[in-house]
């Protein structure tokens, strides 16, 4: 079968997808109206149009204002289930997304309005399409170790459960070792640990976020080859790495999707995923992904089912949803 058609068959599972960032434009307007805010950009086309970044800084100016239109638990329920959708059509079959909190409370919303909107969301979805999920609560890591230890406390006592914190936002200056605590905390209560590492602070950081944040994966971890050591630990302890394409390509990360190292990091055995990270910003979807690395770095029938069984393997789907999708990845390549 052709790649395109091999693609599109395979059970996809999304490890790496902020729910802020699938926040398109006309969407964003949409909720602006309806709660009566004002955007600096007078359109969707002109708002799209300001999606030039020259790094993950000038990036988040733009997200986190139009973050801005996200006030009630109806929007993040429009969001994630507009999101929903979009993985429907990518045969996304299970997905643990990212949400950011401290984001919208510092603007007076409730906790528990975002998290119940997500997680209807997410059960509806689970009911009428048979995407399972994880929810994952993410800490930005700009801001203090005790605001995010309060925001963890408010998930903790909320009656929505979550399934695992992240660490994510401005990388450079702020090291994973000032969130030890809060991780150490997360993790006594039973929680799933992420963190993102290696996309512009250096390998070092995904050590530190192993090693000092208790992390089962690592979110982006491109620059790993920056450590022979550290690659050579990472393939033996088969941790994976959620890495993120066309978020690496706009972020400056790399120069382009032909120099970008996701088939190097393949062949020598990194238990590599692909993801979409911000879609709405950078340019498309998880399958959009697929296709645009198949392409460029000349992958094979054999790296695109390997990227698809490593996002199974390092989900953290229960062991019978894992046998389940890997019957499904199986079926897909025969």
């Amino acid at each position: 079968m052709s790649h395109e058609e091999l693609i599109a068959r395979l059970p996809k599972v999304e490890l790496h997808v902020h729910l802020e960032g699938t926040l398109e434009p006309e969407m964003a307007f949409e909720f602006a109206r309806r709660n009566g805010i004002a955007l600096p950009q007078s359109s969707a086309e002109e708002m799209r149009a300001a999606y030039r970044f020259t790094d993950l800084q000038s990036f988040l100016d733009i997200y986190y204002e139009a973050c801005s239109v996200l006030r009630t638990e109806q929007d993040f329920y429009d969001l994630t289930r507009a999101y929903l959708e979009r993985a429907v059509a990518d045969n996304v079959r299970h997905v643990e997304p990212f949400f950011d909190p401290q984001t919208h409370m510092v603007r007076g919303v409730a906790y528990h309005d975002m998290v119940s909107g997500i997680r209807r969301a997410l059960d509806e979805a689970r009911e009428r399409d048979g995407i399972s999920s994880k929810l994952i609560m993410c800490v930005l890591r700009d801001l203090s170790d005790d605001e995010a230890m309060a925001t963890l406390r408010t998930a903790l006592l909320d009656a929505v459960p979550i399934d695992g914190i992240g660490l994510d936002s401005t990388e450079v200056g702020n090291p994973p070792s000032k969130f030890i605590a809060v991780f150490d905390f997360a993790g006594a209560a039973g929680l799933h640990r992420v963190a993102h590492a290696g996309e512009e602070g250096p390998a070092s950081y995904i050590r530190d976020s192993i090693d000092l944040l208790g992390a089962e994966r690592v979110d982006h971890g491109v620059r790993c080859g920056e450590d022979p050591g550290l690659v050579g630990r990472l393939i033996r302890d088969k941790t994976c790495l959620t890495v993120c394409p066309f978020s690496n390509v706009a972020l400056k990360v790399v120069a382009s999707l032909e120099d970008h190292p996701l088939r190097e990091m393949l062949d020598v055995g990194l238990a590599v995923t692909v993801n979409s990270d911000d879609p709405a910003y950078f340019g498309g979807y998880i399958g959009d992904n697929y296709r645009a690395v198949a392409e460029a770095l000349g992958l094979t029938e054999d790296h695109l089912a390997e990227l698809a069984f490593n996002a199974i393997v390092g989900s953290f789907a229960d062991d019978e949803r894992k046998t389940e999708l890997l019957a499904e990845l199986k079926k897909a390549t025969e």
